[in-house]
C-alpha cells in the first residue's frame, strides 16, 4: 500500500504544473577548483586578467538571464582559497603559481557582480579535506598542515582537519571571520563539513580518550561536528546576524519510514546531524546533496523538509548526471525533482554545477528559462532572524523621457537593523493597482538607492503602472508603495 500511494503521488507530479513561486532559492554552485566551471584564463597578464574578470560575467549573465538568484562562489578549496586571505594562500588556478596575486580579488569581484544583477553570493567553503599529497605538496609551507600540524591528520593518502580537536572550530571560523568581516557577502556555505566516508581508523583515538566522555565513538564524532556548526553560527551571528549560515549535508539523513537510505547516509556514514542542527536552530539553511533519483529522492526530500525546524531546505540537485559522460538521467528526473521540490513548499533548489547550465545540457537550461524560472523571484524570509519589514518608500514619483525611458524615484524607507539600508523591488504591469503577488510583474530586484531607471523594451507591458516595496536582508518585504 506504501509503495502504492508513493507511485500515485509521483504520477500525480508528472501531470501537474506549479504555479511560480513569488519567493524561492535559485542556486548554482559556482566551483573554483580545478577551474571546472571558473577561471578558465590564467591572470598573469592585464589582459588574462579582464579575460578572466570576463569569463565570470558571462556565467553570471547566463545565470541571470534564467532568472537564478543565488551564487555558491566556492571561496575555500582544499586548503587554498580564491580571496585576499592572511590564513591560506590564494589557489594557483588563478595564476598558476600558489599564492600569487591574481591582480584583483576574485571573491570580491564576484559579490560585487552578483549584487549589480540582483543576485546573491555566498561564499562556499569546503571545510575538512585539505587534499592528497600532491595538493598539500603544492602549498609547500603555506599549507595548513606545516603551520598548524596540531590540527591536520593523515588518512588513506589524503589529509584532513581534525573535527576531534577543539582548535579546529577555532581555525575555521577565524577563516569565516576573515570572509564575513571583510567582504559583503550574503552567505557562508560549508560543504565537507563530515568525516570521510566509514572512517574507521580515522587516527583520532588520542583525541577520542582525551575528549570522548563516556559517549560512542560514533556520538563524539557526531558531537564534534555539530560543535564545529555551532561555533561558526554564532560567531557570525554575533559579527553580521543577516548573513546566512548553510552546509550541504549528504543527500540522505538516515532510514525513513518511507525508504531506507541502503546504509550510505549522513548520520551513520559521515557522522554529520544536519536534522540536529536545524533543530538546534544553528542552520539557516541546508542545501542536502540529493544527487538520486526515484524513491532515493521524494522520500528523503520531504524528511529533509519535514524535520527541518521551519529553517530553509534547498534540495541539490545532480545535473552533472545529464551528461553522458557523467551518469545516465534524463532531463524529466530533473523536472520531477522541481516539481516535488514546489509542490511541498520546500525553499528552493540548487544545481550543481555551474558548467552544466553553461553548456544547456540535455536543453536544461532553456527548460529553466522557459518553463520554471520564467519570473524573477524573491528570497525566502528568515523570521527567526527578523520578522519586521522596513517602512514602505513614500513619495514615489516618475518622470519620463522623449525616448520613453520612466525615472522613479522615492523616499528611502527605514529598517529596524539600520546597519543595513533596505534595498528595493519595482513592480509594474499593465494594469492598476500592480499585482505584487505576482512574480512575473518583478522588473528588477534588490534594487539600492532610490532611483531606478525603467526601460521602454518591455513589450508586454504597453501603459505601465509601477509600485516599489522595500525589502530588508532577512527577506522581509514590505507593503508596496503604487503609482499610476
Amino acid at each position: 500500500m506504501r509503495l502504492f500511494l508513493f507511485c500515485f503521488l509521483l504520477l500525480s507530479l508528472t501531470i501537474s504544473v506549479s504555479a511560480q513561486p513569488k519567493q524561492e532559492v535559485r542556486a548554482a554552485w559556482l566551483t573554483t577548483a580545478y577551474g571546472l566551471d571558473w577561471p578558465k584564463t590564467k591572470a598573469t597578464t592585464p589582459a588574462g586578467i579582464q579575460k578572466q574578470k570576463d569569463e565570470l560575467i558571462k556565467i553570471l549573465d547566463h545565470l541571470k538571464e534564467a532568472n537564478f538568484n543565488t551564487v555558491l562562489f566556492q571561496a575555500r578549496m582544499r586548503g587554498d582559497v580564491s580571496y585576499r586571505s592572511e590564513i591560506e594562500p590564494y589557489s594557483a588556478i588563478f595564476t598558476g603559481k600558489v599564492g600569487q596575486n591574481p591582480g584583483y580579488d576574485p571573491l570580491a569581484f564576484a559579490i560585487s557582480e552578483c549584487h549589480k544583477r540582483g543576485m546573491e553570493c555566498h561564499a562556499w567553503i569546503v571545510a575538512i579535506p585539505l587534499g592528497g599529497k600532491r595538493q598539500v605538496n603544492s602549498l609547500g609551507n603555506l599549507s595548513v598542515t606545516k603551520k598548524r600540524k596540531e590540527i591536520c591528520v593523515p588518512y588513506k593518502n589524503e589529509y584532513f582537519l581534525n573535527p576531534g580537536h577543539p582548535a579546529t572550530k577555532e581555525y575555521l571560523m577565524k577563516m569565516t571571520r576573515e570572509i564575513v568581516s571583510r567582504y559583503d557577502v550574503d552567505g557562508v556555505h560549508y560543504d565537507y563539513l563530515r568525516y570521510p566516508e566509514y572512517a574507521k581508523n580515522f587516527p583520532d583515538s588520542y583525541d577520542y580518550r582525551k575528549y570522548g566522555k563516556g559517549r560512542s565513538l560514533q556520538q563524539w564524532r557526531r558531537d564534534n561536528l555539530t560543535e564545529i556548526v555551532r561555533y561558526i553560527y554564532k560567531g557570525v551571528k554575533e559579527i553580521k546576524p543577516w548573513v546566512k549560515v548553510s552546509t550541504s549535508p549528504v543527500g540522505k539523513y538516515r532510514d525513513t519510514n518511507r525508504f531506507l537510505s541502503s546504509g550510505w547516509n549522513a548520520y551513520d556514514a559521515v557522522f554529520q546531524d544536519p536534522q540536529g542542527w536545524m533543530n538546534e536552530g544553528i542552520q539557516d539553511q541546508i542545501y542536502p546533496m540529493m544527487y538520486f533519483r526515484g524513491n532515493h529522492f521524494y522520500p528523503f526530500a520531504l524528511d529533509w523538509q519535514e524535520q527541518s525546524n521551519g529553517r530553509q531546505v534547498i534540495p541539490g540537485l545532480g545535473i552533472y548526471f545529464l551528461d553522458p559522460k557523467e551518469g545516465t538521467w534524463n532531463i524529466n528526473d530533473v523536472k520531477r525533482q522541481i516539481y516535488f521540490i514546489r509542490n511541498h513548499n520546500m525553499a528552493g533548489q540548487a544545481h550543481y554545477r555551474a558548467q552544466y547550465l553553461m553548456e544547456n545540457t540535455q536543453g536544461l537550461y532553456d527548460e529553466l528559462a522557459t518553463h520554471f524560472y520564467t519570473a524573477p523571484a524573491l528570497q525566502p524570509s528568515m523570521p527567526w532572524l527578523d520578522n519586521v519589514a522596513p517602512t514602505p518608500p513614500k513619495h514615489l514619483s516618475k518622470t519620463t523621457d522623449e525616448q520613453g525611458y520612466t525615472t522613479l524615484n522615492w523616499e528611502a524607507s527605514t529598517d529596524n537593523d539600520i546597519r543595513n539600508a533596505p534595498r528595493y523591488v519595482i513592480y509594474a504591469s499593465d494594469t492598476h493597482p500592480v499585482d505584487t503577488n505576482n512574480p512575473h510583474n518583478i522588473v528588477a530586484t534588490n534594487i539600492r538607492g532610490t532611483e531606478y531607471i525603467y526601460s521602454p523594451l518591455y513589450p508586454w507591458i504597453h501603459t505601465p503602472y509601477f509600485a516599489v516595496s522595500a525589502i530588508d536582508r532577512y527577506g522581509n518585504e514590505s507593503a508596496a508603495t503604487q503609482l499610476r
